[in-house]
């Protein structure tokens, strides 16, 4: 499976590069799209629980976060610990690009359910 991202496939002889999302990738970033500025590991984690209905350990979320920032799919900035808080948190957002992957990757799975409702709900 790909991570976060680049897969290159052959065609014909040339060599096209074609930007993907894993499946994970692509929840996490929407997550962050539904919290909005107060996306940071624990929120993303309690909304992929709620929303998504996906139990996913605190660990996995934050090694994707960073290997999205590496990818260049999210940034994140720190803020300190405060006293209501405890713990300082690293707030985290989609880049332009990984809101066009996100859109790209909606569109892809729109075009594979077309068509198939009625043939999934006979099964």
């Amino acid at each position: 499976m790909l991570s976060c991202s680049v897969a290159d496939e052959r065609q014909k002889g040339g060599r096209v590069s074609k930007e993907s999302l894993g499946e994970l990738e692509e929840l996490v970033l929407l997550a962050m799209v539904r919290l909005g500025e107060d996306a940071y590991g624990l929120r993303i984690v309690e909304e992929l629980e709620t929303t998504a209905r996906r139990a996913v350990s605190r660990a996995s979320v934050y090694v994707l976060l960073r290997r999205l920032e590496k990818a260049g799919l999210i940034t994140s900035r720190r803020e300190p610990a405060h006293e209501a808080r405890g713990q300082p948190r690293r707030f985290v957002r989609p880049t332009p690009r990984a809101l066009a992957l996100l859109r790209q990757a909606r569109e892809a799975r729109v075009r594979m359910w077309d068509g198939i409702e009625g043939t999934l709900e006979r099964s």
